[in-house]
């Protein structure tokens, strides 16, 4: 029995049956022979070693978690049969039946039929994967279940403003930031908005899958972009930094950054102060990394507070002379 999360019954043996013997038009094979050729060796391009791709069960794996999450794949057509149209994701081939097509004349001759398959190639269709049968390496996907789900798209897009509260889930981390889906539609929180700290990579503190809050910056319908933001729906550390910090306190701090200028201290999660270079050390030193170095925790003292530019001054030096000439490493 194949495997599938639908509201409706899944095609039986006879329908593919069928389709394979109507023959399959494609870039890369020719008219199968027997019924399973259709289906067989989904996966990989022939100029692609199996080597060079992820192991065959995670891609099936990753398949079926498309289709539980109902996400909505935009994939290039590579070919068709009488039945509908060929198309390929994650190295693996799929089908799309002609009744699951939108906008396909129904009422069609064989010559117009062939016509306006022949004319899907190389395009782009935005798809849901509706079918994941593992056992007969099945992957059927749908044009028009995006339907409802473009409809649903387009209403939250109009509805979304600026400052709005959002529960979602993490769906995938890169480099710049990670995305969160909003129940059908997608948003982007960039790196800076992670953290009001220092997040070097989204890894450091989302995972896949993990539900978070977050408030909306901003909304494009046009494009189909919402930026979010993690930290924004957290109390912003700088708005009461006066009443924790004051000239004179000696505070704990963490080196994140050495700099030409000086070096950046930690003194609580959002909060970064700068020790300038004439605060490092007494004397002459070549540069700012022969006094500190990153990771270091130092006690030192604060020199200056201004919330409205969100900028702390610390001075290693004034802490050192106070303690009798010796810098305090915590």
């Amino acid at each position: 029995m194949s495997e599938y999360v639908l509201g409706h019954t899944p095609y039986n043996e006879e329908y593919w049956q069928v389709l394979a013997r109507e023959g399959e038009h494609s870039r890369s094979s020719a008219p199968p022979a027997r019924p399973e050729i259709i289906w067989r060796g989904l996966g990989f391009k022939a100029e692609r070693s199996e080597a060079d791709l992820p192991p065959k069960d995670k891609r099936w794996q990753t398949a079926r978690e498309m289709m539980e999450q109902k996400r909505v794949l935009e994939l290039p057509v590579t070919g068709y049969n009488r039945g509908g149209l060929l198309v390929e994701w994650n190295h693996l081939q799929g089908f799309v039946p002609v009744s699951h097509l939108v906008d396909f004349p129904p009422y069609a001759d064989e010559n117009e039929r062939q016509q306006a398959l022949e004319n899907c190639k190389d395009s782009i269709l935005r798809l849901r994967i509706i079918e994941v049968d593992v056992r007969r390496k099945r992957l059927v996907l749908s044009e028009r279940a995006t339907c409802s789900e473009e409809a649903e798209r387009r209403d939250l897009l109009q509805n979304l403003q600026p400052g709005d509260h959002c529960r979602g889930r993490v769906t995938s981390l890169c480099s710049f930031g990670a995305f969160v889906d909003l129940g059908g539609l997608e948003g982007l929180i960039h790196i800076s908005q992670l953290s009001w700290g220092r997040v070097d990579h989204p890894a450091e503190v989302l995972s896949p899958g993990q539900d978070v809050e977050v408030v909306v910056l901003n909304v494009d319908p046009e494009r189909g972009r919402i930026g979010l933001s993690i930290c924004k729906a957290q109390p912003d550390p700088w708005a009461s930094v006066q009443d924790r910090y004051f000239v004179g306190q000696i505070v704990e701090g963490k080196i994140t950054s050495v700099v030409d200028f000086g070096a950046f201290a930690q003194v609580e999660e959002g909060i970064e102060g700068l020790i300038h270079v004439s605060e490092l050390a007494e004397g002459n030193f070549l540069h700012p990394r022969n006094i500190v170095q990153e990771e270091q925790v130092l006690a030192l003292r604060v020199i200056n507070v201004d919330s409205q530019r969100r900028r702390l001054g610390l001075s290693l030096r004034q802490v050192a002379g106070f303690e009798g000439g010796s810098s305090q490493e915590v």
